[in-house]
């Protein structure tokens, strides 16, 4: 009796638990209703682009555009840009000009014009330069705005050659930018901006770069300057005629020129100039720097600090400064290792046969003279023997 009792008892419990377990196993058809639909956006559909495939032309809306070849022309401009907010992706493709005389530009640009942007590509020209003289075939200029008051205007990973005047000419309005980007054989100037950074200009026949600032740059010219800025940081220029860097304020810059003046400056701090004919390093204000000549002055300033000059020429000077401080000047010739013309303090001035160190005041510095001259030549002598 009572084991039919629990039997029954079990039976009930069993029956109250079949109902929700069927029900919450419970499944619907597992076939998909059909092939999933597309979730992804095309990129125009992202970002409306408009396609060039062909040159001359010109851009009258604003936009994207892209182009979708290489691009050649027979003479004039190839691209146009005439209106603002345009961004033109040169796709890693190239344009050319046939042009039998340069002219034109491969993009032109409108003056007064805002908001652009110009990348990735390559502009070519024929024109290349023979002993100083640049002649050829394509365009005059690379990259050329028309006019004055760009605003916020950049040009990126681009890569100009063979053109007559510019390689790429923004005018140093306040917001125009260049970055990465790379000029060669150019009769005028290479990039002209008022921002550049990170770009190289190779044989031009007018200045190299010229910005306001101009920061991890390289330039060569072969008779304008081969750099000049208001602030050049950590940049190398070299002009066979001109200045090899000409700025007011440079850090860290190698100026070399063969006939003209290696560094420029008005205030220059770790800072190096080299010159066969010229002055090395020029300056009101030097500090840390070093300077070299072949037949002038190596390092010539009006205030020296921890600097180092040294000139080849015997009527030039290793340093020649108002005032010297800490600083070594070298003549291997006849002239003048260290010249203070006011006062040398902490100085070193060496020479073969001319004067090692000259000084109206000078306290704690010594000179030698290795050939025969003059040790040193000073009116007021404080520290010294």
């Amino acid at each position: 009796m009572k084991t039919r009792l629990k039997l029954t008892i079990l039976a009930l419990f069993l029956s109250t638990l079949s109902y929700p377990l069927s029900t919450g196993f419970a499944q619907g058809s597992l076939a998909p209703p059909g092939a999933p639909a597309p979730t992804m956006k095309t990129l125009d559909e992202i970002q409306p682009r408009t396609p060039i495939s062909a040159a001359p032309f010109t851009i009258m809306q604003p936009g994207s555009y892209y182009l979708t070849a290489n691009i050649t022309v027979s003479s004039g401009n190839a691209i146009t840009i005439a209106t603002n907010g345009v961004t033109l992706d040169l796709n890693g493709f190239s344009i050319f000009s046939t042009a039998p005389s340069a002219t034109g530009a491969g993009i032109l640009l409108g003056g007064g014009l805002s908001d652009i942007t110009i990348f990735n590509g390559h502009i070519r020209g024929g024109v290349t330069n023979g002993a100083g003289i640049f002649s050829g075939v394509g365009f005059a200029s690379g990259i050329y705005c028309t006019g004055s008051g760009l605003a916020n205007v950049r040009v990126s990973h681009v890569s100009v050659s063979g053109c007559l005047d510019y390689g790429i000419f923004l005018s140093n309005d306040s917001s125009t930018a260049v970055e990465a980007c790379m000029v060669q054989s150019v009769g005028g100037d290479g990039i002209v901006a008022s921002t550049v950074k990170l770009s190289t200009v190779v044989d031009c026949g007018g200045a190299g770069i010229v910005g306001n600032r101009v920061t991890s740059c390289r330039s060569l010219s072969s008779s304008g300057d081969g750099l000049s800025a208001t602030t050049a940081v950590d940049c190398y220029g070299y002009s066979d005629s001109g200045e090899g860097v000409y700025a007011t304020t440079a850090q860290n810059c190698y100026g070399k020129s063969y006939d003209g003046v290696g560094t420029h400056v008005t205030t220059a701090q770790n800072c190096y100039g080299s010159s066969d004919n010229g002055g090395g390093l020029l300056a009101t204000t030097a500090q840390n720097c070093g300077g070299s000549s072949g037949a002038g002055i190596g390092l010539d300033v009006l205030t020296a600090l921890n600097c180092y000059g040294q000139s080849y020429s015997d009527s030039g000077f290793g340093i020649r400064a108002a005032i010297a401080q800490g600083s070594y000047g070298r003549n291997s010739a006849g002239g003048t290792g260290l010249w203070g013309y006011n006062v040398a303090i902490g100085c070193v001035g060496e020479t073969d046969s001319g004067t090692g160190l000259s000084a109206n005041i000078a306290n704690s510095s010594y000179g030698s003279a290795s050939g025969g001259g003059t040790a040193q030549f000073v009116n007021h002598k404080y520290n010294m023997p």
